[in-house]
């Protein structure tokens, strides 16, 4: 990032150092975004708290799903619910 922003040409670069010209670019873009001066997307920080939210709201809906169905069980053992009511 820092040879591009020096001026050197993001092409250039690609050829002499082997990364292509598109990643090249967006590794400038994204640092652009980071340093707040691209407001066009998501920060790198950003991005890895929607990866960390993403990962937790799949946790809690496997626990969620874990719970209707032990709490379904418990019900149908204890006699709180007769057989066949319930859909799991």
């Amino acid at each position: 990032m820092e040879l591009v922003r020096a001026g050197r040409a993001a092409r250039e670069l690609s050829r002499e150092f082997e990364p292509s010209y598109e990643t090249i670019r967006g590794w400038v873009k994204q640092a652009d975004r980071d340093e707040g001066r691209d407001p066009s997307g998501m920060t790198t920080g950003e991005r890895e708290e929607l990866r960390r939210l993403r990962r937790e709201n799949r946790q809690l809906r496997l626990e969620r799903e874990i719970l209707a169905k032990a709490a379904a069980w418990f019900a149908r053992e204890t006699g709180s619910v007769p057989p066949g009511s319930t859909s799991s």
